[in-house]
This record gives structure tokens, sequence and C-alpha cells, in this order.
């Protein structure tokens, strides 16, 4: 039941973010629920994560190398593609450059998963890209939009360390010390984390619920086609590059899905709440299109796996 939950997360985050676009006042007046929520969905990731998932870094560096790369090259650059051709206003451009400048999403996990790429380097690529986010956000943030939107890269530092390193480090710690306590109830952590990302698209909507009749489809826009070229561009290097088929999957998933629910809070504490309606958008997009290629995929290997066995 668990997991039906959490697989129909694309769906709960539309019908309540409808419900906040239409009564916004029962959500925008929490945005001070965004950064705890985030920082639960931080510790419920790294308590599904052992010691030995990063111990696979040492097995295929190369593939972790190129995915972390593209993470953080692809992703902003395209993001900032994005928004000089869209001509986006200030803070809009600021929230998909942010959002470009996000590590991978943990929902690039089960998208992998459903996918039939390789779940084991999507878990490692997900934790190495957020592991390093601490610097790389902040970094190339401020070197995308410092001129044109004044970035605190100190204090998004310390934002970033706060919201996501402390607490993945701490669900690892509690999954190493007390792995046989809470195996039972390991699968209520990804459950968790979908409802409090829903909640948390849903602030934002009622937040920008006026912003979205003007500034919505230019989102979306911007969106799709960030996304899209993440997408893209992951599968392709991969496949340049002579990575297996399992491999190029889980790079294209890994680049093209970000960890939205920071850029959300990033942007809410350093920008604004415009700026925070990119990252709000691209949570039920990025799920949308990863379940539609993972749908895709998922039948292509079933296919090939068919006519193998008829010839």
């Amino acid at each position: 039941m668990l997991k039906k939950f959490t697989s129909l997360f694309p769906l709960w985050a539309v019908l309540l973010s409808a419900v906040a676009y239409l009564y916004p006042e029962y959500f925008a007046p929490h945005n001070n629920l965004i950064v705890p929520f985030l920082s639960l969905i931080m510790l419920g990731m790294g308590v599904t994560l052992s010691v030995d998932s990063f111990l696979e870094v040492l097995k295929r560096p190369h593939v972790v190398l190129l995915g972390t790369l593209m993470q953080y090259t692809l992703m902003p650059l395209a993001a900032w593609a994005v928004s000089i051709a869209l001509n986006l206003p200030a803070d809009l451009m600021a929230g998909v450059i942010l959002l470009g400048c996000c590590p991978g999403g943990t929902a690039s996990n089960v998208i992998c998963y459903l996918a039939k790429g390789d779940v084991a380097l999507s878990i490692v690529l997900t934790s190495v890209s957020t592991m390093i986010a601490f610097l790389a956000t902040p970094f190339l943030t401020w070197l995308f939009i410092g001129q044109t939107v004044e970035v605190d890269v100190t204090g998004m530092l310390v934002s970033v360390i706060n919201i996501v390193v402390l607490p993945v480090a701490l669900g690892l710690a509690i999954n190493y010390f007390f792995e046989s306590r809470i195996k039972a109830v390991r699968d209520v952590f990804p459950a968790i984390s979908a409802a409090a990302i829903v909640i948390i698209i849903a602030i934002i909507i009622g937040t920008n619920s006026e912003n979205l009749e003007q500034s919505g489809p230019l989102v979306l826009l911007a969106v799709i086609l960030h996304n899209g070229l993440g997408l893209a561009g992951g599968y392709g290097a991969a496949k340049a590059l002579k990575f297996s088929e399992k491999e190029a999957r889980t790079i294209a998933i890994e680049v093209g899905m970000q960890n939205s629910g920071l850029s959300v809070a990033l942007a809410i504490k350093h920008f604004t709440a415009a700026a925070a309606l990119p990252g709000a958008i691209f949570s039920i997009w990025h799920n949308l299109s990863g379940a539609f290629l993972a749908g895709h995929w998922s039948k292509e290997t079933e296919f090939d796996r068919d006519k193998h066995e008829i010839s």
C-alpha cells in the first residue's frame, strides 16, 4: 500500500496543487514548513542508503564521474540557455538557474528502477551529487546569475549543509548503527518523502497562485525544455562514450531529474517566492516525464527479452 501511494506521487502532486491554486489561503501562510519538510526528506534518503552503496563508486568511477560532471555542467548551462532564450524575468531566471545548479533528485532512484536501469548506480550518483552540493550549488548559482541577481553564496552554502548534508549524514548514521531495528519500517520513508514533497509543492503553488496566471505557462515551458535537455543530453553522452544501455538510461534519469525541493527551499530563503515557482512545477513535471520514459524503456526491455527468447 505504501509503495502504491509513493508510485502515484505525480497524481497526488497534481491534485493537491489544484487545490492549493483554488484555495491558496490554506497553504500560502505555511512557508515556514518548507525547510523542515525538505530536511525530513533528506533524512529519509540517508536512512535508505548504506555505506556499501558509496563503495560502489570505487567499482565504476568513470561512470560516476560522467554522471556527476553532467549534473553540474549540462543542467546549469541548459537552465541558463533556456532562461535567455525565453527572456525570463530576473526572479524566474534565478529560480530556473538555481534549479539547474541543484543535485539529482531522490525520485530518480524510483524512476530508474521502473526504467530497468542500474539502481545501485542511481543511488550512488544521487548520493555523490547531493554530498558535493554544499559547494557546487552555491558556487554555480553565483557563477551563472551573480551578474543579474545578488547571490548570498555563504548563506546558501550554510543552508545546503543544514538542509541536505547534516540530515543525510544523520540518516546514514541511523542506518549504520540501527539497521536491524529500522529494517521493518524502512519502506515508510519513501512514502513520507513523497507526502512531504507534495505538501511543499502545494505551499509554493498557493504562495504563487496570482503569479501562475501570468507566468505559469512560461515557467512550464522552461521546465519542460530544461528537463528534456537533461534527459537527452545524459543519454546521448553516455551512448557516445559506449556505456551500456542500463548505464545510459541511469545517467539520463539522474541528470534530467533535479532535487527540486532543495531549489524551492533555497529560493524561498535567498531569493523570492516567484523564484521558487520553477522548482515547484519541476517537481510535478519531471516525475511525469520520468514515469513516461520509464514505461517506454521498460516495455522496450521486455520486447527485447521476448525477441531474444524467440530467436
